[in-house]
């Protein structure tokens, strides 16, 4: 079967959602489930979801789906129907978004992957449901009150940097895969306390409680739905916000606010701020923090080496672009800092 697929060009399609004024509902849905064909799961689904305009990212495979979403309103009803339909997904927790402004996505992508999350883990090795003790905010607030408790945040570095839970271990890692040894190193000695995992929907911790577990630590725990989920309660019940500053989200927004803290610096100036955003020479592209006066200084490019480039005919950019080193080709996602680097590129 043919894969069905967007076909136009996509920066056309960015310009059509900043145009638009249709009101948008930005969501996220993951879940663990054996599926057998994910060719045609995948299709079948893709068919279901942009006949109501839904636009996002949503891997699927043999272990489940993991989605991050927009819905124009006025369908919200009928993409549940759609989505409910699907035997597994029925009454699946939909993780609404805090700060939306309907501008998080601008087209609709399906793809296939070997996991639905990328974890390094042989799922074969131990049990994948075995998974730690689920908390909704007013459980995490109390225990993370026990002095008894550690609190591990099991997201990557440029996402804790911007936003993170009071007193929580932050790993400092790329990625999730790279966290997973790191975090059990740093917790050896710690496996009989209330170990408390969060992340950004909880997907992660789903997977990293069930191996830590397998690991011998005693008392697991995570936060259910994540930081979205424990934002939206708080919210509605009124709680104490433990949430510090802002959450790192993986679309258009780049980030919800969920307290007025602002706790990163810009990486041009050191200026307080908490704005990602990709350097806008798509041969660099690497994602930092920076404030609105260096965006405008630096046309919203992370070097004046990338700053001058852009400003290169098309045609000499793309000749030069296959041998000229940038940011994005030297450093990880938000490890770049200019003012650390005397702006040497």
């Amino acid at each position: 079967m043919k894969r069905l697929h967007n076909k136009i060009n996509k920066e056309e399609l960015k310009q059509r959602m900043l145009e638009s004024n249709v009101e948008r509902t930005t969501l996220s849905f993951y879940k663990y489930a054996q599926i057998k064909d994910v060719e045609k799961f995948r299709n079948e689904l893709y068919r279901a979801l942009d006949a109501v305009e839904v636009y996002g990212r949503i891997y699927v495979s043999e272990e489940g789906i993991n989605g991050q979403i927009s819905v124009p309103t006025k369908n919200l009803e009928e993409f549940k129907t759609r989505l409910y339909a699907v035997e597994f997904l029925d009454q699946v927790r939909l993780n609404i978004a805090i700060d939306d402004d309907g501008k998080s996505f601008y087209l609709l992508k399906i793809k296939i992957r070997g996991k639905i999350v990328a974890d390094g883990l042989n799922d074969k090795t131990f049990d994948v449901t075995n998974r730690g003790v689920h908390l909704d905010a007013k459980g995490f607030n109390e225990l993370t009150d026990d002095p008894n408790t550690i609190v591990i945040d099991m997201r990557n570095h440029y996402e804790t940097e911007v936003g993170h839970f009071e007193n929580a271990v932050l790993p400092d890692a790329d990625t999730f895969r790279e966290a997973l040894p790191k975090v059990e190193k740093m917790l050896e000695d710690d496996k009989n306390k209330n170990i408390v995992m969060y992340c950004t929907g909880g997907i992660r911790c789903e997977k990293a409680s069930a191996y830590y577990k397998h690991k011998g630590f005693q008392n697991v725990f995570q936060l259910d739905g994540g930081i979205i989920e424990y934002a939206r309660q708080v919210d509605q019940l009124g709680l104490e916000n433990k949430f510090i500053g802002k959450n790192f989200v993986f679309d258009d927004r780049m980030g919800e606010r969920i307290s007025e803290d602002i706790i990163a610096n810009c990486h041009q100036c050191g200026k307080s701020c908490d704005t990602h955003i990709n350097c806008a020479n798509d041969a660099c592209h690497i994602l930092f923090i920076q404030c609105d006066e260096c965006a405008e200084k630096f046309q919203n490019c992370c070097s004046e080496k990338c700053t001058d480039f852009i400003q290169l005919p098309l045609e000499e950019q793309m000749r030069k672009k296959t041998t000229e080193t940038f940011n994005g080709t030297k450093f990880g996602k938000g490890r770049y800092k200019a003012h650390n680097q005397n702006h040497e590129l």
